[in-house]
């Protein structure tokens, strides 16, 4: 009898609890929903975004002209005191930029991503699908990726983002293979002339010693070259070579 009146009040003492849990949840829901409010109406780029909050929860509704204005809507949120969660059902009302169009815009600004730094170790792969950009590929620093999301949210046309960019291992051995490839790649006298543009650079991954090319070249013959020339590089236990021959060659 008494270990059964003990569960009860254990019971009991967990619903207390959770109730007590729940009404601290919404204690604050007037006061966020007024600070969120006083947010978006100071952004000028945010005056067609309402806002709603339950138990905690900024539900954000209403349209914005770019993609980045959903992120910065929803970061605004997340930074009032006392939020729990930002649902953002925001929708971008830009302008609607055919798919074709809009990802050979993106695939041009991409390939000038950390021009003059370490762009010849990234690589971006981009498809767009009614506006929604899916992008993969790998970075080295995290940098490029930033820099790559950063210059997709900012385009006219998009409507969402599918960002699937992983972080290359921190590693001294890779960055010693990074440097020899690219020194044995960019020293050939047939591949000299990807290093001059670097809308056309060869890029070069490596994760765990082992190498991936990307990118395009002009002929079979030079990606059979670069492929030879990563080959021979000491301590690369492994290459995989995707580079593409352009069709007009």
């Amino acid at each position: 009898m008494k270990r059964k009146i003990l569960g009860m009040s254990a019971v009991a003492l967990l619903v207390l609890m959770s109730m007590t849990a729940l009404a601290a949840t919404g204690r604050y829901d007037q006061q966020i929903q007024q600070a969120v409010s006083m947010k978006v109406h100071d952004a000028k780029q945010l005056q067609n975004v309402q806002s709603s909050v339950e138990d905690g929860i900024v539900t954000l509704t209403g349209t914005v002209d770019l993609y980045q204005r959903k992120l910065d809507a929803a970061k605004l949120a997340r930074k009032t005191a006392s939020v729990q969660g930002v649902r953002n059902l925001i929708t971008v009302a830009g302008p609607n930029v055919p798919d074709a169009q809009l990802e050979q815009k993106l695939a041009t600004k991409l390939r000038y991503v950390r021009v003059g730094y370490d762009n010849t170790f990234d690589y971006f792969a981009l498809g767009v699908k009614d506006g929604v950009v899916t992008v993969e590929g790998q970075d080295r620093t995290g940098v490029g990726r930033d820099e790559a999301l950063a210059d997709i949210a900012n385009m006219p046309g998009v409507k969402d983002v599918v960002a699937n960019i992983s972080i290359e291992p921190t590693s001294i051995f890779d960055d010693g293979i990074r440097l020899r490839t690219a020194r044995a790649i960019y020293r050939d006298t047939v591949l000299s002339k990807y290093a001059i543009d670097p809308q056309r650079s060869i890029r070069i991954i490596v994760a765990n010693g082992h190498v991936t090319l990307y990118g395009s070249v002009d002929s079979a013959m030079d990606k059979q070259i670069a492929g030879i020339r990563a080959n021979q590089v000491f301590g690369a236990f492994s290459v995989e070579n995707k580079l593409v021959v352009e069709k007009s060659s």
